[in-house]
């Protein structure tokens, strides 16, 4: 049985560009799209719209929000299978636990004034933080509509152990299905502490580093599918400024995330957490298991 590609929607305009995008990547995987919304019931207007219907004013204003969100899904990609689902729990634990049977989980950025905007909303912060499948997180414009790639490349990070890593082969499996070339990009630092005078240092203090980096990436595209065009790209500066600076002209922008087993708390690094609030591209957070 084929996994869904889930989507949380909250009735907000983020949400909706998220269901569009999720729209077009079911299709683009071959999957059905589950919508979901989930909380704990809070009053909102409506009481006498709920009186005609006989239901729960929250529960009018919940199914209406997923209706609305299935209807979107179905212009944009009028053969799509859609199915919707209205869950009584705090959204954290509902979207964690849709991940345990979903192939990708996507969500929005939430906000709608600029400083909301260029920061992440807290439940897809913590659902980054513990997503059991790949998770998406739609970043980038914010005139809530779900853009087509324009860029044309896929941008991978490689982390410290690039052997075996299941973001780059997401990456890998992403850029072929989108026909467009993969960029594996590794950052890199000259240590402030080490001197020049080091005897493997001198001459030229920084090509170590740079060749260590370069050879992360080697090791990273080493398995490399034939069909998939792939370049490696070892930049000077700090993690997170060289990711969100390759997000600029990338349409994805794809990171691991370790998850460490028994560990409850959120398990997201200052890198990570720092690209999903800068990023200027859509970005797949990919567990790497322990």
């Amino acid at each position: 049985m084929d996994l869904p590609i889930v989507v949380g929607v909250d009735g907000s305009e983020p949400s909706l560009r998220a269901v569009d995008w999720a729209a077009d990547e079911a299709v683009l995987h071959g999957l059905p799209l589950r919508v979901v919304y989930a909380s704990l019931w809070e009053r909102y207007e409506g009481t006498s719209l709920a009186q005609d219907v006989g239901k729960p004013s929250e529960q009018v204003l919940a199914e209406d929000i997923v209706e609305t969100a299935a209807r979107r899904a179905l212009r944009r990609r009028p053969d799509l299978k859609v199915s919707t689902d209205v869950l009584p729990e705090e959204p954290e634990y509902a979207l964690v636990r849709e991940s345990r049977s979903a192939t990708l989980l996507v969500t929005g950025s939430r906000g709608r004034s600029g400083l909301a905007e260029a920061l992440l909303g807290s439940v897809s912060l913590t659902v980054a933080g513990h997503a059991q499948c790949p998770m998406i997180v739609i970043r980038g414009n914010h005139d809530n509509q779900a853009r087509t790639a324009t860029h044309g490349r896929v941008v991978v990070g490689v982390g410290e152990k690039p052997a075996g890593s299941a973001a780059v082969r997401f990456a890998f499996e992403e850029a072929r299905r989108r026909g467009v070339p993969l960029d594996a990009v590794r950052a890199w630092r000259w240590p402030a502490h080490e001197s020049t005078d080091h005897p493997l240092l001198t001459g030229e203090p920084a090509r170590l580093h740079e060749q260590q980096a370069v050879e992360t990436l080697e090791t990273a595209l080493q398995d490399a599918p034939a069909d998939v065009e792939s370049h490696r790209r070892a930049v000077e500066g700090h993690t997170r400024t060289v990711l969100v600076d390759a997000s600029r002209d990338a349409d994805l922008l794809i990171i691991g995330a370790r998850r460490r087993p028994g560990h409850h708390g959120l398990q997201l690094g200052r890198v990570t957490h720092g690209v999903l609030h800068r990023s200027a591209c859509p970005v797949v957070i990919v567990p790497e298991r322990e």
